[in-house]
């Protein structure tokens, strides 16, 4: 048989070339296969940082704060991992980008975990700020509950004191007398008497001002008209219509006094009856008392 070195040289190199083609193709593939699972991994790589960047801008927004410093801190924090997020997402997936986009999100990380260290200090101390308000506010009340019940013991005992300190009198006593050759006679014959003797005792009270003390007697007939009218005297929105009135030294020691009303011409002679007769300390009522006439 005779070979044509020709045809077969043609053949060497045809098979040459197909083994050479399967072997660039089967490269070609893996390369492929290789370079798309690379790329994979870029975009995950991406996601995650991504994902990352917008969980702490989220975190960002739920964070509520008043000091003025901090929240400052924050927004800037919150701009900046804005950019970072945004220049990512307009950026194809590169080793290279993702390296420093990882660098960027760990600054921002370490930024943001020194923010929150601060922000959950300052929590606490707000929280313990208000704890110890309330137990502030609590004693404030407390404390202004316990004023107010010194004030109306204050103001009780004021009352007590001024009512202890208050002028006070007694043995009232009344005497129905006529006159003869200036001598005084006592009778209950109204067609006789002509006046009335009044007799008290102003109390010992060391809690009372001492000074003057104005006293008035009224004395009011069956008639129930005032004798001996002197006219009447007012105190404030009170006015008292007198019969005689005497002017007391008081120095906080007992005092016994006794005046003698005579009647007017115009009352004479005096009706048959009960004549009531009550003391007064200003427009004050000391004490009454009576005396009768047939």
């Amino acid at each position: 048989m005779i070979v044509n070195p020709q045809l077969f040289n043609y053949r060497l190199i045809i098979g040459s070339l197909i083994v050479a083609v399967t072997v660039l193709s089967v490269f070609s593939f893996t390369n492929y296969q290789s370079i798309e699972a690379h790329q994979q991994f870029l975009e995950q790589e991406k996601k995650l940082v991504e994902s990352e960047l917008s969980q702490m801008i989220t975190r960002y927004d739920d964070v509520s704060i008043s000091n003025d410093i901090i929240a400052s801190e924050l927004e800037v924090a919150k701009k900046n991992t804005r950019l970072v997020l945004d220049s990512l997402s307009m950026l194809k997936s590169d080793l290279t980008v993702i390296s420093r986009f990882k660098d960027q999100l760990y600054s921002l990380k370490s930024k943001n975990n020194f923010l929150f260290k601060v922000i959950d200090s300052l929590d606490i101390v707000n929280q313990n700020l208000e704890e110890e308000k309330s137990i502030a506010f609590s004693e404030l009340v407390k404390q202004r509950r316990a004023n107010n019940s010194l004030l109306k013991e204050n103001e009780y005992l004021n009352r007590s004191l001024e009512k202890g300190a208050l002028l006070t009198a007694n043995s009232f006593e009344a005497k129905s007398y006529f006159k003869v050759l200036g001598k005084k006679r006592p009778s209950n014959m109204a067609k006789k008497v002509d006046q009335i003797e009044v007799c008290f005792t102003l109390a010992e009270n060391a809690l009372t001002e001492q000074g003057e003390k104005e006293i008035y007697i009224q004395i009011v007939n069956p008639q129930n008209n005032v004798v001996s009218d002197k006219g009447a005297i007012s105190f404030g929105d009170n006015s008292l219509i007198y019969s005689s009135k005497k002017i007391v030294e008081y120095n906080n020691q007992v005092i016994d006094i006794c005046v003698d009303i005579e009647a007017d011409a115009d009352e004479k002679p005096l009706t048959k009856g009960t004549y009531f007769i009550n003391v007064f300390n200003k427009d004050r009522k000391l004490g009454s008392t009576q005396v009768n006439l047939n």
